[in-house]
């Protein structure tokens, strides 16, 4: 079994998996839900699945982990932990976008990796990289435990994800489990 297929079983085992009809942050509606809550709520899988991106990013030389707020948090903790660096989050601006608060100081071309929770859109990634060069630091990597674009997302920077799931997504006005009536759960 890869590593993959150990960590989609993992994610299934701790009720991280949901099957029906969401409507997800971006508005769109898909048929299958990533609850990271279920994971970050399991030290033992999170560490795992960490231990995993540290893994794959061990040989770029990482001097500190971020991640956005609120599951990227957790992850970059462990995963900072994982490759011994200091880890950051990065929060919502008052204007958008991510920025550094709390008294973190990059120190200038700080080799930072970014990780976060499951990546549907992006954004939260690109704001964090955008942070973390306006911060000073040098973005070298990203790091997530679930891409639901299955590989479709670019960054421009070394990517890792734990599971790469393709999962369709819709307009509501285009939602085939809207036409057939399937109750709908917001995420």
């Amino acid at each position: 079994m890869s590593a993959a297929e150990q960590a989609l079983d993992a994610l299934r085992e701790v009720g991280a998996v949901l099957e029906g009809h969401f409507q997800y942050a971006s508005g769109r509606h898909g048929p299958l839900y990533v609850e990271k809550f279920r994971l970050l709520e399991r030290p033992e899988v999170t560490a795992q699945l960490c231990a995993q991106i540290a893994e794959h990013f061990a040989d770029h030389r990482i001097e500190l982990v971020v991640g956005p707020t609120t599951g990227g948090i957790l992850l970059a903790h462990e995963t900072a932990r994982t490759l011994g660096t200091p880890m950051f989050f990065a929060e919502r601006g008052e204007r958008g976008g991510r920025v550094f608060e709390r008294g973190f100081t990059f120190q200038p071309g700080q080799r930072t990796l970014i990780v976060d929770d499951v990546l549907t859109t992006g954004g939260s990634v690109r704001d964090t990289i955008a942070a973390v060069r306006e911060a000073g630091g040098e973005p070298v990597g990203v790091g997530v435990v679930v891409d639901r674009t299955n590989g479709a997302t670019e960054f421009g920077l070394p990517f890792f994800a734990c599971i790469a799931l393709e999962v369709p997504s819709h307009p509501p006005t285009e939602c085939p489990l809207c036409a057939n009536n399937i109750p709908l759960t917001l995420t």
